[in-house]
């Protein structure tokens, strides 16, 4: 393999009448169907971190051609805590099973993080299933994690291991008032009992005494068992991004080695298996523009990178912000959130959110590795 070809790209969402109404979609998810139908969730409201955002659905039965959107799937309660929410979709044997998050929504004149302390608002972690193929969700049951965050992040879907074991790949946050009694490190629940219970959690990275924090944490399972995380890597102390980094458990999943650089100088990072076990990183390049794509082996426990291939936005220079606040720095970006599957017919099938022409649409991409 030694070429990224891009087949065909489209649109999952864009608001039909910017004119009209502030309607932007951000966050999506993607999963394909034993029938081939692709399903995506995307949240949907007035601004990156408006209050109305909530979770949407959307289905194609002709490979993106054409799409039917739908939502939002949960309605918050009118009588409770205001609250808007972000959802990451896996497809089971038995369903399709949403890790949902909701945030608490009510400071007034407030978004998601705090500008001085980059504390976070509370959170609520919840499961929400559909039988239906995404066309109807019970209410999303909410659970205890196994350690205080206090506040998570929303990362990556629930992940299916081989022996039955399910994981959330998640980051812990600190709290809007800046407490964060276990740092902000990338973790994994766990659970036995196909989501029911999360008792457990892997520490998968952990820089809280180098002040590195890890975002947007991601978990695969390789050929051999053995867990591979990936992370953007945030140098808080020093306000800069590093290159993502990885890190790899012991055969049986338990234990995570030390976290290394990857070499590539992204922020969100989307890994897929590939067929002949190499690593296919789809992610926000940072020290040029645009969405790209990375081949890479891991050998033993080192990662080595192979071939490298834009997709999209480095023609027309979407870069991302650099400045020192971090929380401004995700008030001003324009793209990302990669979500990647492998489709039945062996392409690539990739969703990102995208800002074009002042409005946020879902955008989709097929790919084809040869």
């Amino acid at each position: 393999m030694n070429k990224i070809e891009l087949l065909d790209t489209g649109l999952v969402y864009r608001n039909p009448r910017p004119h009209v109404e502030s309607r932007h979609a951000y966050f999506p998810s993607v999963v394909q169907l034993t029938g081939g139908e692709i399903v995506v969730t995307m949240t949907i409201g007035q601004a990156f971190e408006s209050k109305d955002q909530h979770v949407h659905v959307a289905r194609s039965g002709d490979g993106g051609k054409t799409w039917e959107v739908a939502g939002p799937v949960y309605e918050p309660d009118s009588d409770g805590v205001p609250t808007s929410e972000y959802c990451r979709i896996t497809a089971t044997p038995q369903d399709i099973a949403a890790f949902l998050i909701k945030y608490n929504r009510s400071r007034p004149d407030c978004g998601l993080s705090n500008e001085k302390n980059m504390g976070f608002v509370e959170t609520e972690l919840t499961i929400m299933r559909s039988t239906d193929k995404g066309r109807t969700w019970n209410t999303p049951l909410a659970f205890e994690p196994p350690l205080i965050g206090p506040s998570f992040e929303m990362c990556c879907p629930i992940r299916i291991l081989h022996d039955g074991k399910w994981i959330i790949p998640t980051s812990t946050w600190r709290s809007f008032d800046g407490y964060c009694p276990n740092g902000m490190k990338a973790v994994a629940l766990v659970s036995y009992d196909q989501g029911k219970t999360w008792p457990e959690y892997l520490d998968v990275m952990d820089g809280t005494r180098q002040g590195i924090i890890y975002w947007e944490s991601r978990v695969i399972q390789l050929p051999d068992h053995r867990l591979l995380g990936v992370a953007w890597a945030y140098d808080e102390r020093n306000g800069r991004d590093l290159p993502n980094h990885y890190s790899i458990s012991d055969p049986e999943g338990r234990i995570f080695g030390a976290a290394g650089s990857t070499g590539l100088n992204g922020q969100t990072l989307e890994p897929i298996l590939l067929e002949d076990g190499r690593v296919l990183s789809i992610y926000r390049r940072v020290d040029k523009p645009g969405l790209w794509a990375n081949i890479s082996g891991i050998e033993a426990d080192r990662w080595v990178n192979e071939y490298e291939s834009p997709i999209w936005g480095y023609a027309g220079g979407q870069r991302v912000s650099s400045d020192k606040n971090m929380v401004n720095n995700f008030h001003a970006l324009r793209f990302g959130a990669p979500s990647a599957i492998r489709l039945q017919d062996g392409c690539i099938f990739v969703a990102i959110w995208a800002v074009e022409d002042c409005v946020g649409n879902i955008r989709w991409f097929k790919l084809k590795i040869n």
